[in-house]
């Protein structure tokens, strides 16, 4: 899918610009006005500068790598370096490997042995972890534990790429650690506020991907325009933003729109009509088990 070169694209640049604002807005004024909306809005400008790191990492808004990742450097939402976020999701779009637990940085999905041998309490917390209420509950949790012991073991092995990306990211904590130091806001209302920035992420990833014979049918499609769909920047249009991953999340909806039938048939008909079905359909429930169905995986 060719687009227009832009030299920048000033709607995602004014948005990451209000996104700082009301980060600024949440950790200053309006916690001083009520400490509860004070770490709401500052939880929804965590998950908004996460989805605009996402459009970074994929080329905007600038055509420039380095005036790109400039923007991403302050470490708002504190576990994830924004260099590893990128290399992993980059990985992540090969599609061929979608939802394998090993090569997919981004599976939810466990290789049945290691499932096997895990303790019964385990099964049960990644259980209730495959259900969205417990997915945005307790997974900031369960996913950062197991991001930051997968990230420390590649570190200790020595893997240099790993190292430099978090000791950038703890360049990036610098200013975030101040601001929080000199603002109203305490330093375990601003820990809250991230677990809510990342809870608010674990709705969009959710059903991202599904465990399925053909890699063209593994990505979503949720016809969704409102405020999720902002907050995540159209991202529920999953499947179209993996075919076209350069293009701008603005861009996105009319090109679904456009070639509606297409898309629906590329992924087999994995499509929910808003968020409102999917939590009406899986706040309690679990729509796929943790084990990977379909192992051993077939590419």
């Amino acid at each position: 899918m060719r687009h227009p070169p832009r030299t920048v694209e000033w709607i995602t640049l004014s948005l990451l610009l209000m996104t700082y604002a009301l980060w600024a807005l949440g950790t200053t004024w309006a916690y001083d006005l009520s400490p509860v909306l004070g770490v709401a809005l500052t939880g929804v400008a965590i998950a908004q500068f996460s989805s605009l790191q996402h459009e970074m990492l994929h080329g905007h808004p600038f055509h420039s790598r380095m005036a790109n990742e400039a923007l991403a450097f302050p470490a708002l939402n504190l576990t994830v370096p924004y260099g590893r976020f990128r290399d992993t999701h980059l990985a992540h779009h090969h599609d061929p490997v979608l939802t394998d637990p090993y090569d997919d940085p981004e599976s939810n999905y466990f290789d049945p042995a290691v499932w096997a041998r895990l303790s019964r309490p385990a099964r049960w917390l990644l259980e209730v972890n495959n259900t969205l209420a417990g997915r945005v509950l307790l997974g900031p949790l369960i996913g950062n534990l197991l991001w930051l012991r997968t990230e420390a073991g590649l570190a200790l092995r020595g893997d240099r790429a790993v190292i430099r990306d978090w000791l950038l990211h703890l360049a990036g904590l610098v200013p975030v650690i101040w601001w929080i130091w000199v603002a109203p806001m305490s330093g375990w209302a601003y820990l809250m506020a991230a677990y809510i920035g990342h809870a608010l992420l674990k709705i969009r990833t959710f059903l991202e991907h599904r465990a399925h014979e053909a890699a063209r049918a593994r990505t979503v499609i949720i016809e969704d325009r409102g405020p999720l769909a902002l907050l995540f920047l159209n991202n529920n249009l999953h499947v179209v933003h993996h075919m076209h991953p350069n293009v701008p999340w603005y861009a996105l909806p009319a090109l679904y729109h456009a070639h509606r039938d297409h898309y629906q048939r590329r992924n087999d008909g994995y499509v929910y009509r808003s968020y409102a079905e999917v939590f009406r359909r899986y706040l309690v429930t679990a729509k796929d088990p943790v084990p990977h169905p379909l192992w051993p995986f077939r590419r």
